[in-house]
């Protein structure tokens, strides 16, 4: 790959060949005055600002401009744009710039916070739609088009459709091209949180990508499945019925004004690395991925489960939940992408043929981790039951605005059932909120957080894990 392949990462390289003195931001002086380690002050000359020739992210007119059209000609869509504040600023964006205070939006309820921290911000109301429990995945899946149609005629004053695809556990088949093409019937944008689905666009064996399926705005983490620094992503637009100058407008408002150089140079090598990606990596990758599970089938009591997504693979060791895997797991040095009840989920890397990854030494990693596991006298826990019994389509007791207003209590959890949260509770990772703020408190909510905090699970929001307690409305049942 050359670096004309690569428009910022090609302006950077030529920038610093110029060996140029710093009069300007930031203040380590192109690393001159850093105290960091060797490894990560080598990267600080690179660490720059929107000097001549660098161009600017909020107003594009040179590198950045060239390297954001090549990244809408590889996904195919009207406008792309680069993201530093992670997929989170690209949802908080797609809702913020389409819908309006006060509108009606069909929300899919297993999504990532930042969709609903979008709601809050939006000032919309939200409705939503609960996917049914895939027992063989043991998660959450994706919403039907049976649902969508029902919230549809239920509210058919819904001026959007905010769906998650695929799940964080990679769950990807299913009918959202029938959603996209019932909700455009109506006149209504799809809005799709793809986080996970950013190397879909290397097409079989791969999912399709909600873009390709006809979605109008679709937000990716580069730096989930493509080589980007963390925070790295993108966001894409192909719609009649979404404004992509509102969306510009909602980034330069949610995004930092002095964005990161490094990390917009990651984003342009990671659409190159996706661009140049071809049949024989498709080859190899694929052949490295089967005997990578052939070996874990071969470990003592490891259940390897594949995915729709060949990226997300989880691992199951019956009798133990995935929080006791992880540990096992720590203890050697392998770390995965999180643990939940029942499982760990993994990421697999996206080789080409060129790179240098050890799948073996990982898979001797494992067995050597797993063998401090005794045999196991629990009962099975192969069965899993869902996480909370959602209604298939529900609403929030109280909006966030209301919340606002209200005074809270910290309770036992155990005595909530009927109280109204007064703030999210969220499991992290993986940032999908198990209570949020202004639901009812159900039976099946106190079950969980007494199942996670049993397991060792670590939390965001309301919750304080030593004292059992949640943030509620005062007085507040609904």
């Amino acid at each position: 790959m050359t670096y004309t392949d690569r428009p910022l990462v090609r302006a950077l390289t030529q920038f610093h060949k110029r060996a140029p003195m710093s009069l300007h931001v930031p203040g380590h002086k192109n690393g001159a005055l850093s105290s960091l380690p060797d490894g990560l002050r080598a990267a600080l000359p690179y660490d720059v600002t929107e000097l001549e020739g660098l161009d600017d992210l909020h107003e594009p007119h040179g590198a950045i401009e060239e390297a954001q059209q090549k990244l809408a000609a590889l996904y195919g869509s009207h406008r792309s744009f680069f993201l530093v504040n992670g997929s989170t600023v690209g949802n908080l964006a797609m809702i913020y710039a389409t819908c309006r205070r006060g509108e009606t939006v069909i929300v899919q309820r297993n999504a990532h916070k930042s969709v609903f921290h979008a709601i809050e911000l939006a000032g919309v109301h939200p409705v939503f739609v609960s996917p049914d429990w895939q027992e063989t995945v043991q998660t959450p899946g994706l919403v039907s088009v049976e649902q969508i149609e029902e919230a549809l005629h239920l509210f058919p004053q819904a001026k959007a459709v905010v769906l998650t695809y695929p799940t964080y556990y990679g769950t990807a088949e299913g009918g959202l091209e029938e959603v996209i093409q019932l909700c455009h019937a109506k006149g209504i944008p799809v809005l799709v949180d793809e986080a996970h689905g950013a190397h879909f666009v290397l097409g079989d064996p791969f999912p399709r990508s909600a873009l390709q399926m006809g979605a109008d705005v679709v937000v990716h983490s580069a730096h989930k499945s493509l080589p980007a620094m963390t925070m790295g992503s993108f966001l894409h637009i192909r719609s009649d019925l979404v404004d992509s100058e509102r969306i510009a407008h909602a980034l330069h408002m949610l995004q930092s004004s002095s964005p990161s150089y490094l990390l917009m140079a990651s984003l342009d090598d990671a659409r190159a690395y996706a661009e140049t990606y071809n049949t024989e990596d498709t080859v190899h990758f694929l052949a490295k991925r089967q005997a990578f599970i052939t070996q874990l089938e071969d470990i003592p009591g490891l259940q390897p489960v594949e995915m729709d997504d060949p990226l997300k693979l989880t691992l199951r060791v019956p009798g133990y939940s995935g929080f006791e895997i992880q540990q096992c797991l720590d203890a050697e040095g392998l770390y995965v992408e999180l643990a939940d009840l029942y499982q760990v989920l993994v990421i697999l890397p996206l080789v080409k043929r060129v790179s240098n990854y050890s799948f073996d030494l990982v898979c001797a990693k494992i067995k050597r981790a797993l063998s401090q596991l005794a045999p196991s006298v629990k009962e099975n826990m192969g069965g899993s039951q869902p996480i909370v019994r959602n209604e298939m389509i529900s609403q929030l007791a109280y909006l966030p605005a209301q919340l606002a207003d209200m005074k809270s209590e910290w309770i036992s959890y155990k005595d909530a059932e009927g109280r109204v949260a007064a703030a999210s509770v969220i499991p992290y990772p993986p940032g999908i909120p198990l209570l949020l703020g202004g639901e009812t408190v159900k039976e099946g909510h106190i079950r969980s957080i007494e199942e996670l905090i049993a397991g060792h699970a670590k939390f965001q929001g309301a919750i304080q894990v030593e004292d059992e307690q949640i943030l509620v409305v005062k007085d507040g049942v609904k």
